[in-house]
């Protein structure tokens, strides 16, 4: 079952639900407008390796925006700080953003019950796009949650800002033989 958009807005109001900071401006009827937060991180490696910390570089937005390029994968921020113990969110771009050639958070769009913090969003533009922070840039969907509930306290939890990959921390090189 999905929250509408009257029923996101009580969750907030009754703890069930985190989103600071809150606009009611961003209720749809089924889902939350997120914003950009004002930091990006790109890797600065032409190849990255899974199995070990790759390296970043940070970019900050200023309020006359900063163009995304074609061929290079950024890791933006939601402004809002997004979380629940009870409702399993699911992130995807706004088809707004999405006619503007750009792809976000595509491949990892469900958040873990029990998560709050920043959600970093993978941004890939198809052609060059400037970006502002502050801009509607996804949205998030809440989830009711059936079953016994493991709250999630990985290695993302409270999250501020972009989060640079830490497959690391799941991926160990194998001995072939």
């Amino acid at each position: 079952m999905i929250l509408t958009g009257p029923e996101i807005t009580a969750a907030v109001a009754d703890h069930r639900l985190q989103i600071t900071p809150f606009d009611l401006s961003q209720v749809n009827p089924n889902s939350y407008n997120v914003s950009l937060g004002p930091t990006l991180l790109t890797y600065t490696s032409p190849v990255l390796d899974s199995c070990d910390r790759n390296v970043t570089t940070s970019i900050e937005i200023d309020e006359s925006g900063f163009v995304l390029q074609p061929g290079e994968l950024y890791l933006g921020h939601t402004l809002e700080q997004v979380g629940s113990d009870q409702f399993v969110p699911l992130l995807f771009g706004r088809s707004s953003v999405g006619r503007l050639g750009l792809f976000v958070e595509i491949t990892a769009p469900i958040g873990d019950l029990g998560f709050h913090g920043q959600w970093t969003l993978m941004l890939s533009p198809i052609l060059p796009l400037r970006v502002y922070p502050g801009m509607e840039i996804a949205q998030i969907m809440f989830f009711v949650a059936a079953g016994a509930v493991d709250l999630y306290s990985g290695k993302y939890q409270a999250a501020t800002g972009p989060q640079a990959s830490r497959s690391w921390w799941d991926n160990r090189p194998v001995a072939v033989s």
